[in-house]
């Protein structure tokens, strides 16, 4: 008996389903191309705006540092602004001074530049730390030496040699003061010694 051999490959419904498949693998080709085009497409866009945001940043920063370098030049501008009319006060008094046959002048328009400093210092947050009669507080107070006092009790300030300040509460500058210590008692020996040496 002799096989008898199919060839399948020339058969014409094998032929049309190579072709089917053929024609689907192309329609596969041309999706896969217009997803990878898309895709491609997409990219670029993304990238665009992340290059975009990228400089935007860029931008933020220098403007960030340029207004950081503004404000630390200029942050005492307005207490500036403020001070130059005292200045201008000081210097009429001088004037006046000069002309003027009395100090009286003089003393008033200090006293007056004085006044308008302090109100100009109120106007900003600054505060004097009150020192007179308190008792000795390290946290506002620096101690020069002591002074012996009848009239205060021991470590309260006797004499204020210069005012301290606060800002918004915080120390500034503390007060430097004296402070009373008990007054030493002289031992009759001493008392003494001391009319012997008169004599």
């Amino acid at each position: 008996m002799t096989e008898k051999k199919v060839n399948l490959d020339n058969s014409p419904e094998t032929s049309v389903a190579v072709e089917a498949e053929v024609v689907t693998n192309k329609d596969e080709i041309t999706v896969l191309q217009e997803k990878l085009a898309q895709a491609l497409d997409e990219t670029k866009v993304h990238q665009e705006q992340y290059l975009r945001a990228l400089a935007d940043m860029e931008n933020l920063r220098k403007r960030t540092q340029r207004d950081k370098e503004d404000l630390a030049k200029y942050a005492n501008e307005n207490i500036l602004r403020e001070i130059l009319p005292v200045i201008d006060n000081l210097e009429r008094a001088v004037e006046h001074a000069e002309q003027a046959e009395s100090d009286e002048g003089l003393f008033e328009g200090v006293q007056m530049t004085l006044t308008q400093f302090g109100q100009l210092l109120n106007k900003f947050g600054v505060e004097t730390v009150d020192a007179m009669g308190q008792t000795f507080d390290p946290a506002y107070h620096q101690a020069m030496g002591q002074m012996e006092s009848e009239n205060y009790p021991v470590n309260t300030v006797v004499q204020q040699m210069q005012k301290g300040y606060q800002l918004n509460k915080r120390l500034l500058r503390p007060a430097f003061v004296m402070l009373a210590k008990k007054p030493t008692i002289e031992k009759p020996e001493d008392i003494d010694i001391k009319e012997a040496d008169v004599k």
